[in-house]
């Protein structure tokens, strides 16, 4: 069986390392690559995304993030730097919708390896309006 492809944004990540709403589906969605069913990707900002939510967090220190950094490496999850059309595509979604380079990232990536994007944004969710492209965490199963 191949593993199903998908886009994970900093909001699910967080969720892996602070218990708040939706952690639940954001640890199960990380089960779900651990255990070899799902390939996790994301744009190449992601690391500092989740270090910098997790700093004014407030809840974790610098040997805790420096952990978490680890962590993040250890995972080995597939990082794409923006360029060529990936790069075109990103700047592309965020003029046309009205987002953030950053949240255009990770739509045009799924968008360019037409697959989803897992996210808790729900702002995000509705400027993309796009169901089988951008989906909130709380509806993953496995």
């Amino acid at each position: 069986m191949e593993r199903e492809t998908v886009v994970v944004d900093a909001s699910i990540i967080v969720k892996w390392f602070v218990e708040e709403e939706n952690s639940e589906e954001a640890r199960l969605l990380r089960d779900s690559y651990i255990d070899g069913l799902k390939e996790l990707i994301a744009p190449s900002i992601l690391p500092y995304e989740v270090l910098n939510a997790l700093k004014y967090s407030g809840s974790f220190g610098e040997e805790e993030l420096k952990e978490v950094s680890q962590i993040l490496s250890d995972y080995q999850m597939t990082l794409y730097n923006i360029d060529g059309e990936y790069a075109k595509k990103t700047v592309e979604y965020a003029m046309r919708k009205g987002i953030t380079i950053y949240d255009a990232s990770y739509v045009a990536l799924a968008d360019q390896l037409n697959t989803k994007l897992y996210t808790a944004d729900e702002r995000l969710i509705k400027k993309i309006n796009d169901s089988s492209l951008v989906e909130h965490i709380r509806n993953f199963r496995i």
